[in-house]
């Protein structure tokens, strides 16, 4: 058995070296990128592209003795839901009721 090891074309050598040469630069590259459009991405975020915000009106006509427990809003909209059991109705400015709904108590 022969222990010497076989002599190694250069010209194989070199063309190894220019591919593992292209593909750490073209690795570099690609981080660079993938960096450059998370900085572009998360940038942009606080400035023009925050989420809208869901305006509420600053009071809603509830009836008197009345305390909201939640809120909601469509398009048009409002709903309350009273601690009394009740779901009222309310236009988009939250002033008038355009519809009271009564829930019935559950039982534990």
């Amino acid at each position: 058995m022969d222990d010497t090891p076989q002599p190694v074309d250069p010209a194989t050598l070199k063309y190894l070296r220019l591919l593992v040469t292209v593909l750490t630069v073209v690795t570099i590259v690609g981080l660079l990128v993938i960096i450059a459009l998370f900085v572009i991405r998360f940038s942009s975020l606080g400035e023009d592209r925050a989420a809208p915000s869901v305006g509420f009106p600053t009071e809603l006509a509830l009836p008197a003795g009345e305390t909201a427990s939640a809120i909601t809003r469509g398009e048009g909209w409002i709903a309350v839901v009273t601690q009394a059991g009740r779901i009222l109705i309310l236009d988009d400015t939250g002033q008038h009721i355009l519809q009271e709904i009564d829930v019935p108590a559950t039982r534990e």
